[in-house]
């Protein structure tokens, strides 16, 4: 395990030196809040503040954009790269490399979400009580989406991976229950099933309405955490 926190350690430092991974983790999720605050383009939900019903969308795609697609694309790239090779040579093993990882992501994620949760509240969002349950939430879903990046970015080629990763990232966002709600779309139930409609239910709920968030959608996430989780260590090529 000490393997593992100095490698995230050392995962977290790269990545805040790299300029594009800061844009897509840090900067995009604080403009697009501002943006929603301040347009029309996504209307509020019925009964909720203009920040109330953008900030729990926010943060859902932060997750996304840092759990899942920065995590997969860069490590595709180190797999063709040969630092993953380089690694495969330490004591960290695969086990090792996938917590840290995971780690360092959650971490990033967690950083991103404070710089947003601070600008909500400068715009008017007010936590209540039952944002307490967003905690235990999104490092389930930081899990979850921090895995199955690890098992893709394996998988496939980095080119492959880069495309795969901005496609999902995209249809997650616009049809997978984020930007709309899985409720208000065909197929609801289907969607409600994808990771990034249940993390952004929950927060809907603890975040928005201020209201403790649904079993189903919390066991949703847990179980893409779990089989998402038990495929990026089982299956996580280095070369």
């Amino acid at each position: 395990m000490k393997a593992a926190l100095a490698h995230a350690s050392w995962e977290l430092r790269l990545t805040l030196r790299n300029g594009e991974q800061l844009l897509l983790t840090l900067i995009i999720p604080l403009v697009l809040l501002i943006a929603m605050c301040v347009t029309s383009f996504v209307p509020a939900a019925e009964g909720l503040s203009r920040v109330a019903s953008a900030f729990p969308v926010v943060c859902t795609v932060s997750v996304i954009a840092t759990c899942f697609t920065s995590l997969a694309i860069g490590t595709g790239f180190e797999r063709r790269s040969g630092a993953l090779t380089f690694l495969a040579t330490t004591p960290l093993g695969r086990q090792g490399l996938v917590i840290g990882k995971v780690i360092a992501t959650i971490l990033l994620a967690a950083l991103s979400i404070a710089l947003v949760t601070v600008t909500a509240i400068t715009l008017g969002w007010r936590p209540s009580p039952a944002a307490i349950w967003a905690l235990p939430i999104l490092i389930i879903a930081g899990i979850a989406f921090a895995s199955w990046a690890l098992f893709i970015a394996s998988a496939f080629r980095a080119e492959a991976v880069l495309a795969i990763a901005n496609a999902l990232f995209l249809l997650l966002i616009l049809l997978g229950g984020v930007i709309i709600n899985s409720t208000s779309m065909p197929l609801g139930g289907l969607v409600a099933l994808l990771p990034s409609a249940a993390l952004a239910n929950c927060l809907r709920e603890t975040l928005g309405s201020g209201t403790a968030p649904g079993w189903p959608a919390i066991f949703t996430l847990f179980a893409w955490a779990i089989v998402g989780f038990a495929l990026a260590r089982s299956r996580f090529r280095w070369q």
